[in-house]
């Protein structure tokens, strides 16, 4: 009678187990495809910084219309040439410039292809919105419209690509890949490698090996990442020593925090990892740029290490120029408190250990 009770009973049990995982399965994929909707579905400018140049009447107007909806972030230049610096340090996305009242825009597609397509197809409308004004109000007084007019109506406006996407990486995609596997791969590593802890016990020089694991990790993912960008003319003419040491911060700020997460909570820990790959990775401004994205993603997503590793390899590869302090110091934060953590821990475990052992030896 019992073996005959017994497997329905199983039965039921691993039915319930079944819908459990499936309902689980189902809430997560409806938390993250709400999440990604939310930050990427239709990205937007949201104080976008952008440059000007030209008289204080035009300058005056063109920042009212662009800073109305809070869209882009207008800053005024002297000159194009200080607008094209400000382009390569990354302090502006593009800008006009105008030269009485014919204009160019500047643009840098390395920045951001969608960004600079924004900028392109806006100037486009209102290069020929206002060629169509002057037309209209030629047509009207019953003058005739000169050749130079029409022709304005077919012919694109000037536009200048201060940072082009180089050929090799012509869709600007390359960045997102390269920061994605560093972080999928770092998460890997850091579980693997911390499942070298239970060869041996906890000790300070235990804690002092693993972060030494993960710091040589790191310097050999730096390298493979360049390796595999170098296969396919990826990065050719970038900074390679910031380059190099922003790759191999990046990974061992992803595996560090991950380990100590794992150190101070258990197994339950590693989905730190996880979390910067699903979640911070969208807001990381790899493949949409950050003022391209709501307010909340592109504040949070700079402060995580897939956004801050974003700006220092983006900058190092097409941008020299500007200035990566912030996101190095983001980027060295998550490193040293995963590595003195990891360290701690084990310093504390053995410390433990050595006193419950005088104690056993007093009790005696």
């Amino acid at each position: 009678m019992s073996e005959n009770s017994t497997p329905p009973t199983t039965l039921r049990k691993l039915s319930r187990l079944g819908i459990a995982i499936a309902l689980v399965g189902a809430l997560i994929q409806l938390v993250l495809g709400i999440y990604y909707l939310a930050m990427a579905h239709s990205p937007s400018p949201d104080d976008l910084p952008m440059g000007i140049v030209g008289s204080e009447a035009q300058q005056a107007q063109l920042t009212e219309q662009l800073e109305a909806d809070g869209a882009f972030e207008v800053e005024p230049y002297d000159d194009a040439a200080a607008l094209e610096q400000a382009i390569r340090e990354r302090r502006a996305y593009g800008g006009v410039a105008f030269a009485g009242q014919s204009p160019t825009l500047y643009v840098a597609s390395a920045a951001s292809p969608s960004v600079a397509n924004l900028f392109k197809a806006k100037y486009t409308a209102a290069y020929q919105d206002e060629i169509g004004t002057q037309v209209e109000s030629l047509t009207t007084a019953g003058k005739d419209v000169p050749v130079a007019t029409v022709a304005a109506l077919t012919t694109p406006p000037p536009v200048v690509d201060v940072v082009p996407l180089p050929k090799a990486d012509s869709g600007g995609s390359s960045l997102g890949f390269v920061i994605q596997a560093l972080c999928l791969g770092g998460s890997i590593a850091s579980l693997a490698l911390g499942r070298l802890r239970g060869l041996t016990e906890q000790s300070t020089l235990r804690g002092i090996g693993h972060a030494a694991l993960l710091v040589g990790y790191a310097v050999l993912s730096s390298g493979v990442a360049l390796l595999a960008m170098a296969l396919f003319d990826v990065g050719t003419g970038a900074d390679h020593f910031t380059l190099f040491w922003g790759l191999a911060l990046i990974s061992l700020a992803v595996t560090a925090s991950t380990a100590a997460f794992v150190a101070l909570f258990g197994p339950i820990g590693s989905l730190i990892g996880g979390l910067y790959f699903t979640v911070g990775l969208i807001i990381s401004g790899s493949s949409i740029a950050p003022e391209m994205l709501p307010r909340f993603g592109h504040t949070i997503g700079q402060l995580l290490p897939p956004g801050a590793g974003a700006t220092v390899a983006r900058d190092a590869l097409y941008f020299p120029d500007a200035s990566t302090s912030s996101p190095f110091v983001v980027l060295g934060l998550y490193a040293l408190f995963g590595l003195l953590v990891i360290v701690m821990s084990n310093a504390a475990a053995n410390r433990t250990r050595f006193t419950s052992i005088l104690r056993r030896s007093a009790q005696s």
